[in-house]
């Protein structure tokens, strides 16, 4: 691996909460990886969108998906975020590496079957894809207990979270990919043109191929 991982940060971006939330973790990410990972916003992204529409928003956040290396997708609430799931099965059909993070400590879903989780039980079981489960307020009072002010709590918090996001995506990137690398280029054209609307206009021949040396150059793929 020669180059920095570029994270797709999936999740809720509709409120202070989350924009708030995804820019810390986001900073926390790149500082306890000690710069192994970038953290990728869609809510950046879509703030560059020239003429906004839905979809100029949704093909400018899959530009930058299938630009990313690996995904962690926010899988907190009562249901999932419907775009973040898109988002992720559009990320296992190329094998990115994903984690499935979930801060929320509510019940969901299907999770009264053993092998189940706190969600729709067709978004599990993916290959390279790591599952953490993290009690947001058991580890929020944890992180209050020893905390001199609120700048001090908030930064353990998301040092905390971000230690565990690492580690997951450490572990997924390691697993072996069921997409080889001779066939990398094939599969995402044929992703991209699944995705229709003007992605293929943005991921240009000579861009994705780009794309896809510096995707092979980064060991992920066998």
């Amino acid at each position: 691996m020669d180059r920095t991982l570029k994270i797709y940060f999936a999740g809720d971006l509709f409120n202070s909460k989350d924009l708030g939330g995804n820019l810390m973790l986001a900073d926390a990410i790149e500082k306890v990886s000690g710069g192994k990972y970038q953290v990728m916003l869609p809510q950046d992204g879509e703030c560059e969108v020239n003429e906004r529409t839905s979809q100029s928003i949704r093909d400018a956040d899959f530009q930058l998906l299938f630009n990313c290396d690996v995904i962690a997708a926010n899988f907190d609430g009562c249901d999932l975020d419907s775009g973040t799931v898109v988002e992720f099965c559009f990320a296992k059909m190329v094998d990115m590496p994903a984690l499935l993070l979930r801060t929320d400590f509510r019940d969901s879903g299907d999770h009264t079957l053993p092998d189940s989780e706190p969600w729709n039980l067709m978004c599990s079981h993916y290959p390279r894809t790591e599952i953490r489960h993290i009690n947001s307020m058991k580890l929020y009072h944890q992180c209050r207990e020893s905390a001199t002010n609120h700048a001090a709590l908030l930064e353990n918090y998301y040092a905390r979270i971000a230690a565990i996001v690492v580690e997951a995506l450490d572990k997924a990137a390691a697993a072996p990919s069921w997409l080889k690398a001779e066939d990398l280029s094939a599969q995402y054209e044929r992703t991209i043109l699944s995705v229709g609307g003007s992605v293929a206009q943005l991921l240009t021949p000579e861009i994705r191929q780009e794309m896809i040396r510096r995707k092979i150059a980064s060991g992920l793929y066998d």
